[in-house]
């Protein structure tokens, strides 16, 4: 390249721009903007207890803006003294690297006072998400809660 093909080129960079799978564009995102309105909400529901075993029943996307709710009510169930949690993610669509994060912190609390945390109902894309990032090895992973409440073995 000579001198005058490199004056020609503009020097300012666009952002990336993100498309969809219609191809339609869409402006990259602000970070730590949320839409107007919108609310993250995620709930983590006791819906069954037996013995030190308490199933909670997760529903909604696992985010950085849900993280810390997971996070606070599975160690606030450990806390409770339930040694054994079960996780279950049948209603769960989502989960980023703030969710992994999330259970992986309730997983150290209660693993160091001797408790336990299993997942149940993973889906395939989120049961991929946790190999690739070695996760499974980590978490007992069972594909429903009925297995998970009576102790199989992982999947």
């Amino acid at each position: 390249m000579t001198e005058d093909t490199r004056a020609g080129r503009r020097q300012v960079r666009r952002a990336p721009e993100t498309r969809c799978r219609t191809g339609a564009s869409v402006p990259p995102a602000v970070p730590g903007a949320w839409p107007q309105g919108a609310v993250a909400e995620v709930e983590v529901e006791v819906s069954a207890v037996r013995g030190g075993t308490a199933v909670a029943t997760v529903t909604g996307e696992l985010d950085v803006h849900t993280a810390d709710t997971l996070r606070a009510r599975l160690t606030g169930l450990h806390e409770a003294g339930f040694r054994r949690i079960v996780v279950d993610f049948a209603g769960v669509p989502f989960c980023d690297a703030a969710g992994l994060g999330a259970l992986v912190s309730a997983h150290n609390h209660a693993s160091a006072a001797g408790g336990e945390i299993v997942l149940a109902g993973v889906r395939p894309a989120q049961l991929r998400l946790l190999r690739i990032t070695g996760l499974h090895r980590l978490f007992v992973v069972h594909p429903d809660v009925a297995d998970a409440v009576a102790g199989a073995t992982s999947a």
